[in-house]
């Protein structure tokens, strides 16, 4: 059985509250769970307190039980100190795309032939 520690969405819509949670990772993401670590309250300000509240001492319990964290799951626990999450880099992901580069190409070449025909056209006068 695995042990995931994730997020249980809670709240109405468009005013989305977080429960973290260790559940199987076959089980739904609303459904069934072990056992409740904490909470996360997007809605607050990121200077907020109680925007992530944690339970260090289930979270750490689970951890060595061999419960993983999701990604954001992971990020709550590096800023509280409890798991450690690797620096990514991906270099690539701010480049544009094939599909944008042949649309600036594309917007390049318009205003060159633009800019060709003008010059005709004060050269012609």
């Amino acid at each position: 059985m695995t042990l995931k520690i994730r997020l249980a969405r809670g709240g109405s819509k468009k005013r989305p509250y977080y429960q973290i949670v260790v559940a199987d990772a076959r089980s739904p993401r609303d459904g069934r769970f072990l056992e409740k670590v904490g909470s996360w309250n997007p809605m607050l300000a990121k200077d907020n307190p109680q925007r992530i509240e944690l339970n260090a001492d289930l979270v750490k319990t689970w951890l060595e039980k061999g419960a993983q964290p999701t990604d954001r799951v992971l990020r709550f626990l590096n800023e509280a100190g409890l798991a450690e999450r690797p620096a990514r880099s991906n270099p690539d992901k701010a480049k544009p795309g094939k599909k944008a580069l042949e649309r600036i190409a594309e917007k390049k070449q318009k205003a060159e032939d633009a800019a060709a025909a003008a010059a005709e056209a004060s050269a012609a006068e």
